[in-house]
């Protein structure tokens, strides 16, 4: 099995790490949109980056988000094409991320066409973990409450896993993966998901 990780790093450790494979994925993640979605952005460091890459591109586009650094993002930066629904919650100064009952509740008062959502480790059979239960009951709500649910993941979240499970890889549409072996792609695509490398 992947290695059990009690351990949760901050969100500004988790910015500086494997940036090349998490710009790629929002490169792949923002070339699937169509002017005028609405996407979940969960509260990882991809789903920041994925951000970045829609500022840059200027898509038209609805983003609803627990993550207060991707709030910071389009409050200090011109997007006329974006807007930013705000998920509220309870803070954790960790992760800088809202959630708790309140975020779950705003998000179930919404549908999405996609969510981007990562995980910080995925089990040799197929499920998605994360060391916090309140991050992984919002993570799992946004993959229901979309359209189309994609999973954004390198190959460093095969070494490790949460206590916490999100969901199983099969409740997802697409997967992206960055930097894995062959043997992870085949694992994932059994679960019966569209897998990219």
């Amino acid at each position: 099995l992947p290695g059990f990780v009690g351990h949760e790093d901050s969100f500004q450790w988790r910015l500086e790490e494997s940036v090349e494979a998490k710009r790629r994925l929002a490169r792949s993640a923002v070339g699937l949109l169509e002017p005028g979605e609405t996407i979940f952005l969960d509260s990882s460091t991809t789903a920041y980056y994925v951000a970045r890459r829609i500022l840059e591109v200027g898509i038209r586009a609805t983003l609803l988000t627990n993550l207060v650094p991707v709030m910071g993002l389009f409050s200090e930066s011109e997007a006329p094409n974006v807007e930013l629904v705000g998920l509220g919650g309870n803070l954790r100064p960790l992760t800088r991320s809202l959630v708790g009952p309140q975020a779950t509740r705003m998000i179930e008062a919404h549908f999405a066409d996609k969510a981007f959502i990562s995980a910080k480790g995925v089990t040799l059979d197929g499920y998605l973990t994360d060391p916090d239960p309140l991050e992984a009951e919002v993570k799992r709500t946004m993959a229901g409450r979309s359209e189309e649910p994609v999973l954004l993941i390198d190959a460093r979240k095969f070494e490790q896993r949460g206590l916490h499970v999100i969901a199983g890889v099969s409740d997802f549409a697409r997967v992206f993966v960055a930097d894995a072996t062959g043997a992870q792609i085949k694992g994932l695509a059994q679960s019966g998901a569209e897998v990219r490398r």
